[in-house]
């Protein structure tokens, strides 16, 4: 009975039901809108492939919005990465600290995106910020972080970082925990040191892990929002508008949804091609 074909669709049905209600229709709705212009009278005309077209040929704030985001995302997937594989395997033992310290890292998921904004924009204001008291206490000059054009994108960078990566370290742990015991036995009695072991066995066997982790860490900072909405509002001299905020402008601010259905288009066209080649970068041919 279990065997059968029809069973699996059964049990499979709602969550393909749901995937289609909440993810590919509202991706087909925003792309047939990024087809469309509104008029000032509030009607909406067919224009094919003009968004598109305006937004490569013409459009400069756009481009400031890709490579930006670009940027954005080149660093901070690696930071976050890096330093979440890292407390993981700094945290993957029996030792009585472990679970006090997993615990610690991981609190600062547990905070809303938009309270991580407001603290971290008090905590680094340039006039009345922690941050720069603590700077000047130790005679140092205090900085203009998200006030300068050439810091507030690597706030928003540590930001993201401070906040994301105790989320991943679960992963990462989950990921460490399923590999058998009995490999590292083996190594030891091999002679091999803790490196070897970590480089031979442990992130060859994380490879999984690693490719889910690394694809969807990617699509969520592609999405970011909330810091530069409530921080930065895209700037200074737009040098945080992300694409993802440079969409929401032009939807609710300029009233020009087929420019920013445009934009989450390309969006998520650039989110599927970077998903693609890392699933090719980390793709595990064996198993354990």
């Amino acid at each position: 009975m279990f065997r059968s074909g029809r069973v699996a669709w059964f049990f499979i049905l709602p969550a393909l039901v749901f995937l289609l209600l909440f993810k590919i229709w509202p991706i087909g709705v925003s792309f047939i809108e990024s087809l469309t212009t509104t008029s000032f009278r509030g009607t909406k005309s067919f224009v094919g492939f003009e968004n598109y077209s305006y937004l490569f040929k013409y459009d400069p704030v756009f481009w400031n919005s890709f490579w930006v985001t670009l940027l954005y995302s080149a660093i901070v997937n690696p930071l976050i990465v890096l330093s979440s594989l890292l407390m993981a395997l700094l945290l993957n033992g029996s030792h009585f600290f472990t679970k006090f310290f997993r615990t610690v890292f991981f609190l600062p998921t547990a905070i809303s995106y938009a309270v991580v904004a407001v603290i971290w924009s008090i905590v680094l204001d340039p006039y009345y910020g922690l941050a720069n008291s603590f700077l000047t206490s130790l005679g140092l000059k205090p900085q203009p972080f998200f006030a300068s054009p050439n810091q507030a994108l690597w706030g928003l960078i540590m930001l993201n970082v401070w906040r994301s990566s105790g989320y991943w370290m679960m992963y990462f742990l989950a990921g460490l925990q399923n590999i058998p015991e009995s490999l590292y036995e083996a190594a030891e009695m091999d002679g091999a040191s803790t490196l070897q072991k970590t480089l031979k066995i442990t992130l060859p066997l994380l490879t999984r892990t690693m490719s889910f982790v690394l694809v969807a860490n990617t699509a969520f900072n592609f999405l970011s929002f909330a810091p530069v909405y409530i921080i930065t509002k895209g700037g200074p001299m737009g040098s945080t508008n992300l694409l993802m905020y440079e969409s929401y402008k032009s939807a609710f601010v300029n009233a020009d949804m087929g420019r920013a259905s445009a934009i989450t288009s390309i969006l998520l066209a650039i989110i599927l091609v970077f998903s693609f080649f890392e699933l090719k970068l980390t793709k595990a041919n064996f198993e354990y």
